[in-house]
């Protein structure tokens, strides 16, 4: 019986049975880790040369069910396995899946995105950071922004300009860039939300790999569409969580690991607009017999309800086999919906108290941060703009926004 044809009930025996003989939670996580990837449990929608099984879709989302139930530890946190690893799945060389998709699927490295820069803002193709190559390697040259956890990744997902010759979205490249290299420079960005979880990155100079291209030379387009793709689906960010009060030096080492990784997002749940405390905001102030404010609830939580079905059928889509769409698009332009209707409700209910950051309640803090924290909804991940032409174009058939450049020569576009 090949791994498509097995049911749910065949796969989960299977994986209870190998978690009853395998699991012991006073291993080092990293070793736990690799065991995990060598049995194919990590990830056993992928092909077994890389580390998966060859079962269905469906099975990722039933082993990490199984995986909790048992308080047992699943794969890292972060950008490696939610958007490196699948895009280097899909596009990288045989050789660079070798090197890269285990040690990443044990979190023996960590990754940075390095796509948007200070000039090209939401026109990402128009991007100028170079690679130009130099024998066995590339020599990069540019800056790079907004790039979440730079500061202590060993890879960068690089997307950088390889051609001037060609049309814009056709002289892209995409690398797997070391960033532990005197060629990389990153620096914290200091938000008006006091946190700094992004940063800037000047490369100078710095050196990659011709291996560590992914995908054809001027194909990095397609292949940062699909990160895109991945980094859009309704992934949302959840503690894990171990079953039965799991102890052991497993359970340890990956609860320290998640706190160190969600210090960095510790601001986002305010950036999603924390739409679940209106109402007791709105016991809080008196404010619940307010009909004005009744309405702006009810139509934020009716709003809020809707973009979570969108996101459950996104989720079942996926959990089909269905490669991410352009449903992720529709998926972040609610969630920029919700956070910003959430914003408009909780400075509706506190007034002007909803700007104090040491108000005599513990969660005024909490709002003032959430009024400036989520517009950072509407940019991060694609913006509104460029969500609504996605939208338009892929799914409603509308024609292509007019664009002047497409077709010119990227070196003969007006900057």
């Amino acid at each position: 019986m090949t791994g498509q044809q097995r049911t749910e009930e065949e796969v989960r025996a299977e994986v209870r049975a190998w978690l009853d003989a395998n699991w012991d939670a006073d291993r080092h996580l990293v070793e736990w880790r690799r065991l995990l990837a060598d049995a194919g449990w990590a990830v056993p929608s992928w092909p077994k040369r890389w580390h998966g099984r060859e079962l269905p879709a469906w099975a990722d989302k039933l082993v990490a069910d199984e995986l909790r139930r048992a308080g047992a530890v699943g794969t890292p946190l972060g950008a490696g396995m939610s958007l490196a690893a699948p895009t280097i799945m899909t596009h990288g060389s045989d050789e660079l899946r070798t090197r890269i998709l285990r040690p990443t699927i044990t979190g023996e490295v960590t990754w940075t995105q390095l796509f948007s820069e200070p000039g090209a803002g939401s026109d990402l193709a128009g991007l100028t950071t170079t690679a130009r190559r130099d024998g066995d390697d590339f020599v990069v040259n540019g800056q790079k922004v907004w790039n979440t956890s730079a500061h202590h990744a060993d890879f960068g997902m690089l997307l950088a300009r390889t051609d001037w010759e060609v049309p814009k979205h056709q002289g892209i490249s995409y690398f797997v860039l070391p960033m532990d290299q005197p060629g990389v420079v990153v620096r914290p960005i200091l938000q008006m939300n006091r946190h700094s979880s992004f940063n800037e990155v000047f490369l100078t100079d710095a050196r990659i790999p011709a291996a560590n291209l992914v995908g054809a030379l001027g194909d990095g387009w397609r292949v940062a569409r699909t990160t895109l793709m991945h980094e859009r689906t309704f992934a949302t960010l959840r503690r894990p969580s171990f079953a039965g009060g799991a102890r052991g030096r497993t359970i340890e080492e990956a609860a320290a690991e998640a706190a160190d990784h969600f210090a960095t997002y510790a601001w986002y749940p305010q950036r999603a607009g924390r739409a679940d405390l209106v109402i007791e905001r709105a016991h809080h102030f008196g404010r619940t017999e307010d009909p004005i404010v009744r309405q702006a609830i009810a139509e934020l939580l009716s709003f809020q309800r809707a973009h979570e079905w969108t996101a459950e059928r996104a989720r079942a889509a996926r959990t089909l086999g269905r490669a991410p769409g352009p449903e992720g698009s529709l998926g972040k332009l609610a969630a920029s919906g919700v956070a910003r209707r959430s914003a408009r409700v909780h400075g509706l209910i506190a007034g002007g108290s909803a700007l104090l950051t040491d108000g005599p309640n513990d969660l005024d803090a909490v709002i003032a941060e959430v009024l400036v924290s989520t517009p950072a909804q509407s940019i991060a991940g694609g913006t509104d703009e460029i969500q609504h032409n996605i939208i338009g174009e892929n799914i409603l058939g509308l024609p292509r926004e007019p664009n002047t450049d497409r077709d010119l020569a990227f070196r003969d576009v007006p900057r």
